[in-house]
């Protein structure tokens, strides 16, 4: 099924590649960051090894598909053999392909508090929202988060606001 690389030996040389060894089964799938990963065991390995792998480093034929019928089935797939991470990435048709869980706003729960709060490489803010009957936290873009639930947006900024003396409250 799916190949783990990992290192012969310590000397580089022309003749030295990574090895690989298989997956004996997928367990589980996630989507992280709207990238679908697999939870892999590998052949001859531990339950303690088992990896989380993302979808690119995997064949195509390692999908959702492969992860369902693996549940319903109990053989043994084909082997499935890892991409090197030198292969070209994946075609927008291929990306299009993989069902996204609902998250934020469109799960349609209604928020509790903000845990925090980050800046995304694109300079937009971005709160991570907790949401009420749910122990799930996701990432909401803060201009939507303001418009939808201005008073948890408000709470969180008065919770972290500090108050410092003004130098006319020193002389005093």
């Amino acid at each position: 099924m799916g190949k783990k690389q990992t290192p012969k030996s310590s000397k580089k040389g022309p003749e030295d590649e990574p090895e690989e060894n298989a997956v004996e089964k997928v367990l589980d799938q996630r989507s992280v960051n709207g990238k679908v990963e697999f939870f892999l065991k590998w052949k001859g390995f531990t339950e303690a090894d088992n990896t989380w792998e993302p979808e690119e480093n995997l064949d195509p034929e390692l999908g959702s598909a492969s992860l369902e019928a693996q549940k319903n089935v109990k053989e043994k797939p084909a082997p499935v053999k890892r991409k090197s991470s030198t292969d070209e990435p994946e075609t927008e048709a291929k990306k299009k392909d993989v069902t996204e869980e609902p998250h934020g706003f469109t799960r349609n729960l209604e928020p509790e508090r903000i845990i925090g709060a980050t800046v995304t490489s694109s300079d937009e803010l971005m709160f991570l929202m907790k949401w009420k009957d749910s122990n799930l936290a996701d990432l909401v873009p803060a201009r939507e988060a303001n418009t939808r639930c201005p008073q948890v947006v408000t709470l969180f900024y008065k919770e972290r606001l500090t108050w410092y003396p003004g130098p006319e409250d020193e002389a005093q």
